[in-house]
């Protein structure tokens, strides 16, 4: 079943929209049919006709297009989100208070109080809603939680996270990408910290199965005139007594996309890095390490359920985005035809939620000198 999806932001330059267009594609689940693409009415409009949509769903802005896609009989069935950061709340609000599931990307909403309302939204309407962390999307990722869940590594002791950047080395005035995740109004309180580091915490916290209980953060911005972060240390605990390491940073010279997990158990331990995402690292304590190939022998039913093409032929980053949109299909075609919800490993609005806590405990925890703070402390 293919379902109809709608786009606020997106347009022309935005690196991101573009990505979302292609991985809702990829597997035949969705097709495109409206969006409000710019803050500009014109070239929203303009660029929805290039993409070869109806003039009468290419909108000029998101208020316009969340009151007529509501009252229109064949209104999309989910909208994405994927403007800055400080455009994620309003849209969500309205396309969820309108009965319309939403798709969006992360953070969730650039301060706490907007992520709550956004969570009370979702509970009060009952529309889905689907946070686009797309590297739980990768096959090796879900075969690494199922073994933790599964108990394969015994008590999870140690997480080391990392994600290194080079490409905000330098300042890139004028640049469209560069400038709002620079800007506090646009981006929020996090620079590297809200762009990259969630996704490294989510990760963790997405094999792990929990949230982490409290961190201690030192965040620094080391090219001069930068207001928001580009490098962040910091550490972690659980609840359950793992400890963790994360580092990102955007200014680390000769790194490119370089998101990395190491998960250590008392009887085994995992590695897999996103620039080689096919194969995961398992060692089981006394043996040798063991390569655990995609599509390969002895993988967990959710690693095989993520995987498209044999061994060999690599999946990558748009496969993993892919996968976030073929398990929202499953998700909403569900919820529109009155089934139960499929058993499913997406990330939806509790880790939207719990990626603000995050972004705001490291924050004070930096201003207080790396004091040990509680995720949602405060709130």
């Amino acid at each position: 079943m293919r379902l109809s999806l709608g786009m606020i932001g997106g347009g022309e330059g935005a690196f991101i929209g573009g990505v979302h267009r292609m991985a809702a594609r990829l597997d035949d689940r969705w097709t495109l049919v409206a969006g409000a693409f710019s803050s500009d009415a014109g070239r929203s409009r303009a660029f929805g006709q290039a993409l070869g949509l109806g003039e009468d769903r290419c909108y000029g802005d998101w208020r316009a297009m969340a009151e007529a896609e509501a009252a229109r009989p064949d209104r999309v069935d989910a909208v994405a989100i994927v403007t800055p950061n400080h455009l994620h709340h309003g849209p969500a609000k309205a396309f969820l208070e309108a009965g319309i599931a939403v798709i969006c990307d992360k953070p969730l909403t650039t301060g706490l109080a907007d992520a709550l309302d956004l969570a009370a939204t979702v509970a009060r309407t009952g529309a889905p809603f689907v946070l686009t962390h797309n590297y739980s999307g990768y096959a090796m990722v879900r075969q690494m939680r199922a073994m933790v869940a599964a108990g394969t590594l015994g008590s999870i002791r140690v997480v080391q996270a990392e994600y290194a950047q080079d490409w905000l080395a330098t300042a890139l005035p004028g640049n469209k990408q560069a400038d709002w995740r620079g800007d506090p109004t646009q981006a929020g309180p996090g620079g590297a910290l809200g762009d990259i580091a969630t996704h490294a915490y989510h990760l963790a916290t997405y094999v792990l199965g929990s949230a982490a209980d409290q961190v201690s953060a030192e965040t620094s911005c080391f090219v001069e005139g930068r207001l928001l972060d580009d490098d962040v240390q910091l550490r972690l605990r659980w609840a359950g007594g793992a400890r963790g390491q994360l580092w990102a940073s955007q200014v680390a010279v000769g790194a490119a996309n370089g998101l990395r997990l190491r998960v250590y158990g008392e009887t085994g331990g995992l590695e897999w890095s996103q620039e080689d995402p096919d194969i995961l690292r398992y060692t089981q304590l006394g043996e040798p390490p063991r390569a655990l190939r995609r599509g390969g022998p002895g993988l967990a039913a959710a690693a095989n359920a993520a995987t498209r093409i044999p061994a060999g032929h690599p999946e990558g980053y748009l496969e993993g985005f892919a996968q976030i949109y073929a398990d929202a299909a499953d998700l909403i075609a569900a919820h529109k035809a009155g089934r139960p919800a499929p058993a499913t490993d997406l990330p939806g609005i509790a880790a939207g939620v719990e990626g603000v806590q995050f972004i705001e405990a490291a924050v004070r925890s930096a201003a207080a000198d790396g004091r040990w703070t509680a995720l949602g402390e405060g709130a």
